[in-house]
């Protein structure tokens, strides 16, 4: 389903929204972790527990007016705030500019939102909640359902055809949960009898499934990006820390695979196809 709107108004109204769910998106990676609500109190100086006026809640602008201080008691604010803000914004504009103005692009932003917001969370604490993973597995869910009863091409994401499976939202959509929980799942039971511990956490292989939903078989595609990625990193990081055996969380390289996967997914396996004299 499409929206009869100009291509620049969507993109600016997308990266408008980006921002103001970036500034929510900073309340939950904040608050859930710890348990507290994200509704309430409202937000304030975690230094003087001081309210934040709206204008000072303005994001991105109002971190550069206060120049990265609290107004009330001049407590240095993270400049990872607005960095996230500004992630969130780029993320929506980058669904928009994929999608076009369309309801596919409102869900491949939300998809995006929460992959990070949930990227920030693993980064901090390790872990993916529960809660924001299933809020996402029902996004995807109603995404599919609304493809299949209203024609809406909400999702799947990538992988859209004309006929057959890639025809049936709904389909695809189990197959990319079966394909997207079953593989890591199988893997780590593997490791696990093989080296007698852990080599894969539970909340990766529940992101794995839930983005099947969203991706359908290119899921597939999801964990191998992510899987050289996070190798390139976990390297890297050795290197530079002199810490081989780091423990490094999977979420996020699981997140920046899935966005790789939503814009360029199709591409990048038709490049390969051809490259090996398939395509």
């Amino acid at each position: 389903m499409s929206f009869p709107l100009p291509g620049w108004y969507f993109s600016l109204s997308m990266t408008l929204f980006g921002l103001l769910f970036g500034s929510f998106a900073n309340v939950v990676i904040w608050r859930q972790p710890r348990g507290e609500s994200i509704a309430s109190p409202g937000s304030h100086c975690p230094g003087c527990d001081t309210p934040i006026a709206w204008y000072d809640n303005i994001p991105v602008v109002s971190w550069l007016v206060l120049r990265g201080r609290c107004r009330s008691c001049a407590e240095p604010i993270s400049i990872r705030y607005p960095a996230v803000e500004l992630a969130s914004g780029a993320l929506f504009l980058l669904a928009a500019i994929t999608w076009g103005p369309s309801v596919r692009a409102l869900f491949g932003g939300a998809l995006f939102w929460f992959l990070l917001v949930l990227s920030m969370i693993d980064i901090d604490h390790m872990r993916l909640p529960n809660p924001i993973v299933g809020t996402v597995a029902l996004v995807g869910l109603i995404g599919a359902l609304l493809s299949r009863l209203l024609s809406w091409q909400a999702v799947p994401l990538v992988g859209v055809g004309a006929s057959g499976l890639a025809a049936q939202p709904l389909a695809m959509a189990a197959i990319g949960l079966l394909l997207g929980a079953g593989l890591p799942a199988a893997i780590a039971l593997a490791y696990r009898l093989i080296r007698g511990t852990s080599g894969f956490g539970m909340g990766d292989v529940k992101l794995l499934g839930v983005l099947g939903l969203f991706l359908g078989p290119y899921v597939l595609l999801t964990f191998f990006v992510a899987s050289l990625l996070g190798a390139v990193g976990a390297l890297a990081g050795a290197r530079g820390e002199g810490i081989a055996g780091r423990r490094i969380p999977f979420g996020p390289w699981l997140a920046l695979g899935a966005v790789i996967t939503s814009v360029a997914g199709p591409a990048l396996v038709g490049g390969y196809l051809s490259l090996a004299g398939i395509g």
